[in-house]
């Protein structure tokens, strides 16, 4: 396991706004597209964000990992709610939203910016508020493993 601040060199810090979205008009946060992504950096750098619509991935806020589906819409993609696990994830009407529950603690609403911290591209990020620096402790990107484990038995 890794401990990575927000403040590494690694990480790259990208600023994403609160909107709503999809039929039910929730919160939830939209991620610029590559072309955009330049021009909202706060620090590091990154060529993409390394995600895609479907993609699901782990989030990192307050500590706690939750894991997200990325969803597309016809503006791009944004991330639609925080979930305990991937199962609730995939399905996320059966679990609770820990991304509306994150943003109605601190006060967010649409139209307010966010940080995403890319930790581990396609894999894990960090949620936080701006100005705020978070510690993020990663382990191995579990699909990596598994490429590993399969090579080795390959030869």
């Amino acid at each position: 396991m890794a401990r990575i601040t927000s403040d590494d060199e690694q990480v790259a810090a990208v600023r994403i706004d609160i909107v709503r979205s999809g039929g039910t008009r929730r919160l939830c946060v939209r991620l610029p597209d590559d072309d955009e992504l330049a021009s909202r950096l706060e620090s590091g750098t990154a060529e993409s964000l390394g995600l895609s619509g479907g993609d699901l991935v782990r989030v990192i806020v307050d500590r706690q990992t939750r894991y997200a589906r990325i969803e597309a819409d016809s503006r791009g993609r944004v991330l639609r709610g925080l979930f305990d696990n991937r199962r609730l994830a995939r399905t996320p009407g059966e679990g609770e939203d820990r991304l509306r529950e994150w943003l109605g603690e601190h006060d967010r609403e649409e139209g307010d910016v966010l940080l995403l911290d890319v930790v581990v591209s396609g894999d894990a990020y960090g949620l936080r508020l701006p100005g705020d620096r978070a510690v993020y402790d990663v382990d191995a990107d579990p699909r990596g493993s598994l490429a590993d484990i399969a090579r080795d038995l390959d030869g």
